[in-house]
């Protein structure tokens, strides 16, 4: 097999990649060790910033979210017994998020790429090991059934996630890794439920963190703070949303309608980044190269800044034969990659409870007073989550 542009990973990131490069007519492969239904199937994030917006309608796969996507303002923060609503468009010049859930938008996705002629995914590629790429010689070996089979292309993009086979495949001494591990998880829960508000909710509780969002007007999401010993099993319904409840102020606790959960699940939170993204022919996109708690939603949307900032780059080389936007892909992701991990560790830091001591607590609602209590505050807060803006000079 041969393409251009090899790519690890069936997921949001990696379709995307491959559906903005066909819009350039540039040839790909994509290789995804599971099956569609597989990938469709992953409960994951649903708020996207508007650069993930925009991207998506470049990528001409955004007519069922514009039509069905949720349009957020702003966020509501609670503690204390009291509820502050963020402005988010009112502080940014008009800017929102859209709450839209991944497996909708990665079923736009494969809609889009599975009728795509420049496009060619092969479904349960297992052992896939990315070879030659420091050498200017980039392959994909991978296995179907019992074949093990050989993908030469110009350039692999590692879009196989945090345990994936790209990142594994560059030598150690060639790549710095920082992490931190929060002593917390989120126990999350869907439910066919109507939503508590009609914008996202972050609590500070003395009892830990909680999350109420939406994925419909009909479908809840939601998330409480658990240690890592904590078990999905240890949490019945009726024992979630009481604390869930337990949480929020009246106002939001009293309109709860709770029910049945159609999926529960505890993940344990992150910050994670890897120095460089760009190995010779290879290079690490979205999780793969970076990781961070999902108090922020800045998972989701820092793949797309990924995405934006490597296609680009492909497209200048193969349409005017440039190589400098592709040696400047790793820094000026990581500029973008790195605010974005400073304001998920720093809006965790504030909202979450570290400890059993009582003067944390007390330090966190003072510093929601003060941020609360001045316009530059909220700007700081709605800057961040609404995304910081791509690198206009990377063109």
């Amino acid at each position: 097999m041969q393409t251009q542009v090899g790519i690890i990973g069936g997921g949001p990131s990696g379709l995307c990649l491959a559906r903005l490069l066909s819009l350039a007519n540039i040839q790909s492969v994509i290789l995804e060790r599971h099956d569609r239904a597989y990938v469709e199937a992953r409960i994951r994030a649903g708020v996207l910033e508007q650069g993930m917006v925009d991207l998506l309608r470049k990528a001409e796969v955004s007519e069922r979210m514009d039509r069905e996507g949720l349009v957020h303002s702003g966020i509501t923060l609670t503690f204390d017994d009291r509820f502050e609503r963020v402005d988010l468009a009112g502080l940014t010049g008009g800017k929102h998020v859209v709450v839209y859930g991944q497996t909708e938008l990665t079923r736009d996705l494969y809609d889009a790429v599975l009728k795509d002629a420049n496009i060619q995914v092969v479904f349960n590629a297992k052992d896939v090991s990315p070879v030659g790429f420091l050498d200017d010689r980039p392959n994909l070996e991978f296995t179907t059934g019992a074949q093990r089979r050989k993908l030469r292309c110009d350039y692999i993009a590692g879009c196989d996630g945090y345990h994936g086979a790209s990142r594994a495949a560059v030598p150690r001494e060639m790549i710095v890794e920082y992490e931190r591990v929060y002593p917390f998880g989120w126990l999350g829960v869907l439910a066919d439920t109507p939503p508590v508000h009609d914008e996202l909710i972050y609590s500070n509780h003395k009892r830990g963190f909680a999350l109420c969002s939406m994925r419909s007007h009909t479908r809840t999401r939601c998330y409480i703070q658990v240690g890592l010993d904590e078990k999905a099993s240890d949490w019945p319904d009726e024992r979630f949303w009481y604390e869930l409840c337990t949480r929020l102020p009246a106002r939001f606790s009293d309109a709860m309608v709770t029910g049945p959960a159609i999926e529960k699940s505890i993940a344990p939170l992150r910050s994670f980044v890897a120095e460089p993204l760009r190995f010779g022919r290879l290079f690490l996109v979205g999780d793969a190269g970076h990781i961070v708690p999902p108090t922020g939603a800045k998972g989701l949307n820092l793949a797309a800044s990924d995405v934006h900032y490597l296609s680009t780059a492909l497209v200048a080389f193969y349409h005017q034969g440039r190589t400098d936007l592709l040696k400047r892909y790793s820094q000026v992701a990581l500029r973008r990659i790195w605010a974005a991990v400073r304001f998920s560790w720093w809006l965790t830091s504030i909202t979450h409870k570290f400890g059993s001591d009582p003067i944390e607590h007390k330090i966190q609602l003072a510093e929601l007073d003060y941020l609360m209590s001045s316009t530059a505050g909220r700007t700081t807060i709605a800057e961040n989550y609404v995304g910081l803006p791509f690198e206009p000079t990377f063109v």
